[in-house]
């Protein structure tokens, strides 16, 4: 897909890799960046700064993102490509107590913004899609959909789940000419990646949001599913699947020296 005379829908755009993608987006042409954020404020800002538009919307909640898909459609035309951006860090915790952590609210909570986000853009969009014979799905996840995350087992769990989401997406679609791109980077000089414990994505090739959204960018472009802008990311992918065990015990060892390290600085 090229973007020029595209219209572009960015949930989470308001910072981070979003307000990048809306400004590679911008540049590349498109017809409106639409720019969706909790932070209404934020996104005010950055669709000033690329001509685009802005709504206040909380991904978690199902009548905001159909209310963003309808007012776009309404009042700037069908939507060409939609980018279900938004995320969270929270669940963190380097000591890793007990995986399954006293309460459901962090699981929740990134299950709704992670996974069922990207659920209710499909289920307001595909038939709008299908209708006019075709979109694309443009999901920003992380690397810890393919790998782990060390540290949040609510992340890793609901980023594995957005992967599975946008894979049967992809299955399903691909004959109505529904594409769907998924961007799986590690650390991004973010908000979020500065303010979650550190780990093992925290000092592994760290890449600045314009770069990632240049990654998106040209993924798009070449209708790839799998964008990956940490390209080393491939190389752990393919040790996970060849040995799982002994991936498994090389993610202990890692688990182990943040207990250490972080069980150091508690004391």
């Amino acid at each position: 897909m090229q973007i020029a005379g595209k219209v572009v829908v960015v949930t989470g755009g308001g910072n981070g890799i979003g307000q990048a993608l809306c400004e590679a987006f911008a540049k590349a042409g498109a017809a409106k960046v639409v720019v969706a954020d909790l932070d209404q404020a934020r996104a005010e800002a950055v669709a000033q700064s690329v001509g685009g538009a802005a709504f206040k919307c909380d991904v978690a909640k199902e009548s905001d993102i159909e209310h963003v898909i309808e007012e776009t459609e309404r009042q700037y035309g069908p939507i060409d490509l939609f980018c279900s951006n938004a995320g969270i860090g929270g669940g963190f915790d380097p000591l890793s107590e007990n995986a399954g952590g006293t309460s459901d609210e962090p699981f929740m909570k990134s299950w709704m913004i992670h996974v069922m986000a990207h659920v209710y853009a499909a289920r307001h969009l595909i038939p709008r899609y299908k209708a006019r014979g075709g979109g694309y799905f443009l999901n920003t996840i992380s690397a810890a959909g393919l790998l782990s995350q060390v540290g949040s087992p609510a992340y890793s769990a609901t980023k594995h789940g957005a992967v599975g989401f946008a894979e049967n997406l992809a299955i399903s679609h691909k004959a109505h000419n529904i594409r769907v791109s998924i961007l799986c980077p590690q650390g991004v000089d973010t908000n979020m990646l500065r303010g979650i414990p550190k780990g093992p994505q925290s000092d592994d090739g760290n890449l600045s949001p314009e770069q990632v959204a240049q990654d998106a960018l040209k993924g798009v472009e070449q209708e790839t599913f799998l964008i990956l802008p940490h390209p080393q990311v491939l190389d752990y992918m393919r040790k996970k699947t060849d040995n799982y065990d002994r991936w498994i015990g090389g993610m202990a060892k890692i688990q182990a020296k943040l207990r250490e390290s972080f069980g150091a600085k508690a004391q």
